[in-house]
């Protein structure tokens, strides 16, 4: 049993290796609930052999708890669960052929880390020989060949979590479930984590289903993300889709930082009134209440007069890259990115810009998307 460091000769071979034998996990029909709380709602995924599919929504929105379930932590009140052509649905987590990576790193504290990494192993009775070396090749792919003989205590945040995630690559499992590994990292070392995540993925091809509520990490690591509000299934798709073409108001206004804008209105005789604005739409929406979306970096803000509507500026930030403008009309706040170099007076009127193509309609009741209506 070997694993390859990233780079090492042979590596294209063992990357296709691990594809052709990754499986796939398919979710029909999952239920849980607590108590009178219905915690996960009719789930339903399928999960690509070798792909990178995050599980996406805000705390208490019930992917942790569908995750638990894939690992066997959970009893699945009803549904089911197959990898590859095993219904493992009822089967203990040690039957399951899955590892886990917890937000809390879980690591024996009196083991070294080759200790930690090769516990696994030791518990299949895997011969000391074979487990050194495997021990020194995870090692390798996570970048602790050289920590091998420290203790947790003596590591840093981010060290530990490679700790984690080379005990779970050790075990060469059929899928990796990550519940928010990267959470308690400070945001540099979350950055630099997600890109070794995503090629330590690709390298190895192993099925990841992984938790977040950070959709940066959503959009940066998954093949596909799949959005969860209040139990239930929002939207699935790729981050291009689910970022560009959203279902509804709530993936509209989870997708995205800083957020999309809201403007709430009703429509008569062709036109989106009510919050301060007055625009013309086309389509056939009369007599409804609809919600007009527009994201920061498809707007901009130009002189009073001359955009789709005018309102005050509320605060200006530079961030380095760019400049967010956060402007109020009535009651609510918006906010526009701008370049790095614009400035403006708080209090001071400005106009608001962007393409009818950026725009978007929901229907304010339902908060489904209306597609038969557009700025004009």
């Amino acid at each position: 049993m070997t694993i390859q460091s990233n780079g090492a000769p042979g590596s294209a071979a063992l990357r296709a290796a691990n594809k052709a034998s990754a499986k796939g996990l398919v979710i029909k029909n999952l239920n849980k609930s607590f108590g009178k709380t219905h915690v996960v709602k009719d789930l339903n995924l399928d999960v690509r052999p070798g792909e990178f599919l995050v599980l996406l929504g805000p705390s208490g929105c019930g992917k942790t708890t569908a995750l638990r379930m894939v690992a066997g932590l959970e009893e699945v009140q009803s549904g089911s669960i197959t990898l590859g052509d095993r219904d493992v649905t009822t089967l203990p987590p040690k039957y399951r052929d899955v590892a886990m990576v917890f937000q809390s790193y879980a690591l024996y504290p009196h083991k070294t880390v080759a200790e930690n990494i090769g516990f696994p192993l030791k518990m299949q009775g895997i011969d000391i020989a074979a487990r050194t070396q495997a021990v020194e090749d995870a090692a390798k792919q996570v970048q602790l060949d050289s920590l091998l003989a420290r203790y947790p205590r003596q590591l840093s945040g981010g060290q530990r979590q490679r700790v984690a995630l080379a005990r779970a690559i050790i075990r060469r499992p059929s899928v990796f479930l990550m519940d928010e590994p990267l959470s308690n990292l400070d945001a540099q070392l979350r950055g630099f984590m997600r890109a070794e995540l995503k090629h330590m993925q690709h390298e190895l091809g192993v099925t990841t289903l992984y938790v977040t509520h950070d959709q940066i990490e959503a959009m940066t690591l998954a093949h596909r993300v799949a959005i969860i509000s209040d139990g239930a299934l929002q939207q699935l798709g790729t981050p291009k889709e689910v970022y560009n073409d959203p279902a509804n108001l709530f993936v509209a206004g989870f997708m995205g930082s800083p957020p999309m804008n809201f403007i709430k209105g009703r429509v008569a005789d062709n036109r989106l009134q009510g919050s301060g604005i007055d625009l013309t739409l086309s389509g056939s929406l009369e007599g409804a209440e609809v919600t007009l979306g527009f994201r920061p970096e498809d707007a901009e803000v130009v002189d009073p007069g001359l955009g789709l509507f005018d309102a005050e500026v509320y605060a200006v930030e530079m961030t380095g890259e760019q400049t967010l403008v956060t402007i109020t009309l009535d009651d609510a706040h918006f906010v526009v990115k701008m370049p790095k170099d614009y400035e403006a007076e708080v209090n001071s009127l400005v106009g608001v810009q962007f393409a009818s193509a950026n725009g978007y309609l929901f229907d304010t009741n339902s908060g489904e998307r209306l597609r038969s209506g557009a700025v004009a």
